[in-house]
């Protein structure tokens, strides 16, 4: 494992990535001890702060773990899909807020991708996914249920419909489009849509699924993205008329 002192390149990040390589390539395997943070100095020629800055790095990524005591140390972590939700969750999030992508763009991605787990779906889902989405479109029906909650469960919703394709590498590329950007798209038609219609097309869905008819699923999710896209046209025309206006 090298770096380039000379590198305009944070020493910190280019040691943490030195050894995220090396635990891809698998030169270092998953329960493997790392060097201590005295050798890990010494090899890389820095200073132990900035290699206690680059296992920070590592472990924000849960590429490895820390233990305590005489046989602690750092570890290369046995990473799971499910304990990487979280960073494609919040990798989506900053993408989507900082790079001024369109709402209509994000929409098309997002539908595009639930799409394609929609067949899978229909084949793999198990009575528990179904039922969970089956609580959901219940919970959505009630009354003096708030927009956040509403806006959670529709999530939620849509998380089972993805899990139960009964693959945890779309589950995870998924993560990112169903917890990142459905919270944006509730966030910006919540004032122009009918919950009457989305829990319409919740319930269509969730029949489609029941059936095991996965070309009647991505029917009603294109109805849906279709919906939702007409929603937020109408709220950015309605805005954009108020700005004129004032």
């Amino acid at each position: 494992m090298k770096i380039d002192p000379n590198s305009p390149a944070d020493l910190s990040a280019q040691i943490a990535k030195a050894i995220r390589d090396a635990i891809v390539a698998g030169v270092l395997i998953v329960d493997e001890r790392l060097p201590s943070e005295a050798e890990l100095a010494e090899q890389f020629d820095v200073s132990r702060s900035t290699v206690r800055e680059a296992l920070k790095r590592l472990a924000a990524q849960s590429l490895i773990r820390t233990q305590r005591g005489a046989s602690g140390g750092a570890f290369v972590n046995r990473l799971e899909y499910k304990d990487a939700y979280p960073q494609q969750i919040t990798t989506s999030t900053l993408l989507l807020s900082m790079n001024a992508v369109s709402f209509e763009t994000a929409c098309e991605a997002r539908y595009a991708l639930e799409r394609a787990c929609a067949p899978l779906s229909a084949a793999r889902r198990t009575p528990d996914h179904l039922a969970t989405m089956r609580a959901e479109i219940h919970r959505q029906g009630q009354p003096g249920l708030s927009d956040e909650s509403f806006c959670d469960s529709d999530v939620a919703f849509h998380r089972a419909l993805v899990d139960g394709a009964g693959n945890p590498v779309l589950s995870y590329q998924l993560a990112g489009a169903v917890e990142a950007m459905q919270p944006l798209m509730n966030m910006i038609t919540f004032t122009a849509r009918s919950r009457a219609e989305i829990i319409r097309l919740h319930t269509a869905i969730a029949d489609a699924l029941e059936a095991h008819d996965g070309s009647a699923v991505e029917s009603a999710l294109s109805a849906l993205e279709t919906y939702t896209q007409s929603l937020a046209r109408d709220v950015m025309e309605t805005r954009a008329r108020v700005r004129a206006g004032g």
